[in-house]
């Protein structure tokens, strides 16, 4: 008997967590330390909370330029997005402009040089048009007169290049199917990435080497006799509509 007891006795004293794990869930881990303290859920995920509007900030602008300066961290931001990100997480608009003021003053937010850089960079790396560039920079709230600014810079010749180059490359995955099919798709491709219909149609006219009479057969034709394609990626609704 009194070596039962020892055995027990030790037992409970080299495993004491054992009994307050089953009342108070177990110790939480380092990780989850941090996550906690950091705002973040289990995964390691930061949780986006809006601040409850009955207990105000007790400094808002402090807030306000963290939640900024965290975001520029990760990437350039406009002042639209920043302002929004502040709103979600219930900073006062006063001390929001007050921080994106002093953002603008010192170069950190700079709205022209985002939508300039911006169109570099997606008009080379996606071959994206002026339309579906202004777009993406209105959707990131850039104040008209500063896309325009930024679509204006791109030359028309770059514009024509970029149309051709991306075409060059999907058409090799269309080869060995009927040009009406190709045209539709590539067409479609390019009206997808802003391009208007007629820079569009001549432009995998082209490629494709089809020559008029053909043009005129597949714009002429309707239902499967035109190669109409049904599947997923196809457009078959105002392809070669040259005013859209």
């Amino acid at each position: 008997h009194r070596s039962a007891h020892r055995r027990s006795d030790r037992s409970h004293r080299t495993c004491p967590h054992r009994l307050v794990s089953g009342s108070f869930g177990g110790r939480r881990s380092a990780a989850g330390r941090r996550n906690a303290v950091d705002g973040r859920n289990e995964g390691g995920r930061r949780t986006e909370t809006t601040e409850d509007p009955a207990e105000p900030m007790a400094d808002p602008t402090s807030v306000a330029r963290s939640i900024g300066l965290n975001l520029l961290d990760a990437a350039p931001k406009t002042r639209a997005q920043l302002a929004e990100a502040m709103r979600k997480r219930g900073v006062p608009e006063d001390a929001a402009n007050s921080v994106l003021d002093r953002f603008e003053e010192v170069g950190l937010v700079d709205d022209a040089a985002f939508a300039n850089a911006w169109v570099t960079s997606r008009q080379a790396g996606r071959g994206l048009a002026p339309r579906a560039l202004s777009n993406e920079l209105r959707q990131r709230g850039v104040a008209e007169p500063l896309i325009a600014e930024a679509v204006g810079n791109v030359d028309g010749k770059d514009v024509e290049a970029a149309a051709r180059d991306l075409v060059t490359r999907r058409a090799r995955a269309t080869v060995g199917m009927p040009n009406a099919v190709r045209m539709r798709r590539l067409v479609a491709l390019l009206n997808r990435k802003g391009y208007s219909g007629e820079l569009a149609v001549r432009v995998v006219r082209e490629v494709l080497a089809v020559d008029a009479d053909e043009l005129a057969e597949i714009e002429g034709s309707s239902g499967p006799a035109a190669g109409r394609y049904d599947g997923p990626n196809d457009v078959v609704v105002g392809i070669f509509d040259r005013g859209h």
